[in-house]
């Protein structure tokens, strides 16, 4: 290798190091960041740099995921797309119910989410904020429901527009398998009050 190919080799390699230190370990209270913040610290070719981060991450497991603001058809993704996208680092694979529980969350957030998005997406994509608290006061109590609402919204599984209408947010669309999400909402152990009311009916002989 030439002295020229080596500096060219070392400028690409502290441009892998920059990118996946931006994309690991975000400043934001959002993970990831968007794309113009990649250009202006990677130089006109960052998508060459996040190709080849993305080559490296595969045999881990992981990939960088690109998630635009709003829908795009194929062929029509261009370079202001891009520099308004979200880049972030997801799993290549999806978790399973048991894995995501174990990662961190808890069976009624998992509940609560999942009721959410199957929800909005019986309703064509979006829904009146009031329309999905009232559908959660069914499921949970007023402050469980609000505050999964606010909890999601803020970490940006859910995104609520000026007009209080409710819709998938783009971090439910990079990491999270909603098909997988949903099956969540068969799976959920009885509730409090569900189990209360069973153990009354059992102790009267299964009269209601």
């Amino acid at each position: 290798m030439s002295e020229s190919q080596e500096r060219t080799a070392e400028r690409v390699r502290k441009k892998l190091i920059r990118a996946a230190a931006m994309l690991f370990f975000s400043r934001h209270r959002l993970p990831g960041v968007r794309g113009w913040e990649l250009r202006r610290r990677l130089g006109r070719n960052y998508m060459k740099i996040v190709e080849m981060l993305n080559s490296r991450l595969q045999p881990v497991g992981m990939q960088v995921k690109v998630v635009f603001e709003q829908h795009l058809g194929e062929g029509r993704i261009g370079e202001e797309d891009l520099e308004r996208a979200r880049f972030y680092i997801t799993l290549a694979q999806p978790l399973s119910l048991s894995d995501i529980v174990g990662s961190g969350w808890r069976i009624d957030e998992v509940a609560a989410l999942a009721a959410i998005i199957s929800y909005i997406s019986s309703r064509g994509g979006k829904a009146s904020v009031k329309d999905v608290r009232e559908m959660l006061q069914t499921k949970f109590p007023r402050w469980k429901a609000e505050a999964a609402i606010e909890r999601f919204s803020r970490r940006g599984y859910l995104h609520v527009s000026e007009d209080d209408m409710m819709y998938i947010g783009w971090r439910t669309r990079a990491e999270v398998d909603q098909k997988e999400l949903l099956k969540a909402l068969m799976e959920i152990v009885p509730t409090a009050r569900e189990e209360s009311v069973a153990r009354r009916e059992e102790a009267n002989g299964g009269e209601g």
